[in-house]
């Protein structure tokens, strides 16, 4: 790599991390082109030849986070032997990574339904691609054999993901009575009880 693009990717890199780190601070509604380039050192002008615009940059700090959180997701399924340790791993996983990772985490439920998903719909997909094949790879050999209910993909990401992120997104807000060492404790077999066979 030549040192024009090694100042490129430590430029990038500066700018991704400041605008967790502004948004960690400030939440959206402090989230903003001036309150990240002020953080970083970064003049605008930077900003926008690495991404495009400050929607741009919002949603690769997306993509950046969900690769994070895919990576411990994926982690954990390699080292589950069964079905049920596979779904068990995933559910502690994301509640992991969602207390070590609060401002991560953060971003990833507080981007929903934010503008720059929808303006960057393509570009976020295809950086999940990869990630989300590695976990149907693991998913779909097992509903083949009658280890995993057979459902279709959706319903099954529905069933095992949506409760942990639900439980995460409340604890992320604050939202009393959320223990995140209770729901990995509980979690798991309730979501199990739901994908496991007839």
């Amino acid at each position: 790599m030549s040192p024009k693009q090694q100042r490129g990717e430590a430029t990038a890199e500066r700018l991704l991390a400041a605008a967790l780190d502004v948004f960690e601070a400030a939440g959206q509604p402090g989230f903003t082109v001036n309150a990240v380039t002020a953080a970083s050192g970064v003049s605008l002008g930077s900003l926008y030849h690495h991404f495009g615009s400050f929607d741009g940059l919002a949603a690769a700090l997306y993509s950046r986070c969900m690769a994070a959180l895919f990576d411990e997701l994926i982690a954990a399924l390699g080292r589950a032997r069964t079905a049920r340790t596979g779904v068990r791993a995933i559910v502690v996983a994301y509640l992991r990574f969602t207390e070590d990772n609060p401002a991560a985490a953060r971003f990833i439920h507080d981007s929903a339904y934010t503008g720059y998903l929808a303006a960057h719909a393509e570009q976020v997909a295809a950086a999940k691609a990869p990630r989300m094949a590695a976990v149907a790879g693991w998913l779909r050999p097992r509903m083949a054999a009658g280890e995993i209910a057979t459902l279709p993909e959706p319903l099954v990401e529905m069933l095992m993901i949506g409760p942990v992120a639900e439980t995460a997104r409340r604890w992320l807000a604050g939202v009393p009575g959320i223990d995140l060492g209770q729901a990995a404790r509980v979690l798991p077999d309730r979501i199990w009880r739901s994908l496991a066979p007839d």
